[in-house]
C-alpha cells in the first residue's frame, strides 16, 4: 500500500478455515476441538508447554471447556485450532491478536503446539498459513512476535521464521506473579515476499524424505 493510502483502514480479519498441505487452521470450537486439544496440551509435557504462558495447565475437561468458551467467541485474540491433516486430530492452538486495522498491524500469539507437531512441518505451516492470510491476503504492514525474553525456544523459532529482533521491553509484564521482560520481533510488508518464497519452497513435498525429515532447512 502506498504512503498516500495510509489514511485507509486495512481489512478486519475474519474467522475462516485456512488449509495447507500438512495442516488446517479452524476457528476454535469448544465442542469440535475440546477433547483432542485437551489431550494435546495436558499430560507429561504440560509443565514445559505452559511454562511461559499466562494460561494455567488444564486439570480437567470441564475446566478446559470453561476456558475454551469465551476464547471461541473472542475477536482479539482470535483463536484457531491446528489440525494435523495426516491424522485429522487437533494438535494445537494459536491466535491472531493485537489487531489494528487502522495501522495494518497484527501479531501471532497464544501459541501452544502439542508435542506431536512441535518443531515439525505441521507447526511451521500453521505459522505460515496465518501469516500469509494477514500479510498476503489482507496486505498488512507489520506482523509481530513477542515472548518472554527467557523463552529461548520461542526466540529461536522467531529467528527461524524470518523475524527481525527489535529489542527487549524490560519489566514489561507480570505473568504468574513473576516479572517478564519481553523480546519483540517483526516482519514487515517489504520483507514478507522473500520470506514467503522460502516457506513455500520449504513446505513443498519434494523437500521431505519418505520418513518426513527435511532435505533443506528453512534457513537454507
Amino acid at each position: 500500500m502506498a504512503v498516500s493510502d495510509f489514511s485507509s483502514q486495512w481489512p478486519i480479519p475474519e474467522r475462516r478455515v485456512l488449509t495447507g498441505r500438512w495442516c488446517r487452521l479452524e476457528p476454535l470450537d469448544p465442542e469440535r476441538h475440546r477433547d483432542a486439544l485437551f489431550e494435546a496440551i495436558s499430560g507429561e509435557h504440560a509443565d514445559a508447554q505452559h511454562r511461559f504462558l499466562a494460561d494455567p495447565i488444564p486439570t480437567s475437561r470441564a475446566d478446559f471447556q470453561a476456558w475454551l468458551i469465551p476464547r471461541a467467541t473472542s475477536e482479539d485474540p482470535m483463536y484457531f485450532a491446528v489440525i494435523d491433516l495426516a491424522s485429522g486430530r487437533t494438535e494445537g492452538r494459536q491466535s491472531l491478536m493485537d489487531i489494528f486495522p487502522g495501522y495494518g498491524t497484527a501479531e501471532i500469539g497464544h501459541i501452544l503446539w502439542g508435542p506431536r507437531i512441535a518443531r515439525s512441518r505441521v507447526s511451521t505451516e500453521a505459522f505460515f498459513l496465518l501469516t500469509d492470510y494477514v500479510m498476503t491476503d489482507l496486505r498488512y504492514r507489520r506482523w509481530q512476535w513477542r515472548c518472554n525474553a527467557l523463552n529461548e525456544p520461542s526466540r529461536r523459532a522467531a529467528d527461524r521464521f524470518g523475524f527481525t529482533f527489535e529489542g527487549i521491553f524490560r519489566n514489561h509484564m507480570v505473568v504468574k506473579g513473576k516479572n517478564r521482560d519481553t523480546a519483540w520481533y517483526s516482519i514487515t510488508d517489504e520483507e514478507w515476499p522473500k520470506i514467503r518464497a522460502r516457506f513455500i519452497a520449504w513446505l513443498d513435498p519434494s523437500n521431505f524424505r519418505a520418513d518426513g525429515f527435511q532435505v533443506k532447512s528453512l534457513r537454507q
